[in-house]
């Protein structure tokens, strides 16, 4: 007997596989915005699954936990971060070109309301400063990260003879970062429109201070 013919199996793995990636990216774009306004405490699978349309048990099956969902949002925000700040930086000559960019696209992206409620990591960074936990300890790995950007930035335009020889880059991008975080609150918390253009004077002021002859002319 002449086996029954098999209608052909519809390939669904792949298709479900990027819609899935497409509805995780979509919450997780949103919890970025929720999560700057609001904190990641304030970030609860109920309110986004309302504000995207969605059950609660839809959400869960991209995050088990609110731990998840916070982990996977802060995460989200440091490749927004990558994408707007550190790779646009990096595309300019070692020195004093690149330490600027990183300065510069730094505030702007602030200033440019890329994240709604301002710098998301100066945000989570108060907001988890004194708590102990899986949260806590990766925003504290990725603001590392980032200082250990600047500081490598203040190193190598030392190499390229832009800035004095002798200036501690540790110190320096200790300095860098505390003024762009003091504008941040200031922007925020005391509603100072000026506070960024304070800043980029402070922080063009520092660098010219410790400059080199051979070092590009700043803005």
């Amino acid at each position: 007997m002449p086996k029954a013919a098999h209608s052909p199996r519809k390939k669904t793995g792949p298709h479900r596989q990027a819609r899935g990636l497409r509805t995780r990216q979509a919450i997780l774009s949103r919890a970025v915005d929720l999560a700057s306004v609001q904190g990641l405490e304030g970030l609860t699978v109920g309110s986004l699954a309302e504000q995207l349309h969605m059950s609660k048990s839809g959400l869960f099956a991209h995050f088990g936990s609110k731990e998840d969902l916070q982990l996977a949002t802060v995460e989200t925000a440091r490749q927004i971060f990558i994408q707007k700040v550190t790779r646009r930086a990096i595309a300019a000559p070692k020195g004093m070109p690149r330490l600027w960019g990183l300065l510069e696209y730094w505030l702007a992206m602030v200033e440019k309301r890329v994240f709604r409620g301002g710098c998301f990591f100066s945000a989570a960074s108060f907001e988890f400063d004194s708590r102990r936990g899986v949260v806590r300890d990766r925003i504290a790995a990725i603001m590392h990260e980032w200082i250990d950007v600047i500081t490598r930035a203040v190193y190598e335009a030392q190499k390229a003879g832009h800035l004095d020889p002798k200036a501690d880059p540790t110190r320096l991008a200790f300095e860098i970062h505390a003024i762009a975080m003091g504008a941040h609150w200031a922007f925020q918390l005391l509603d100072d429109r000026h506070a960024y253009s304070r800043a980029r004077t402070t922080l063009l002021e520092r660098l010219r201070s410790i400059a080199t002859p051979q070092s590009p002319l700043l803005p």
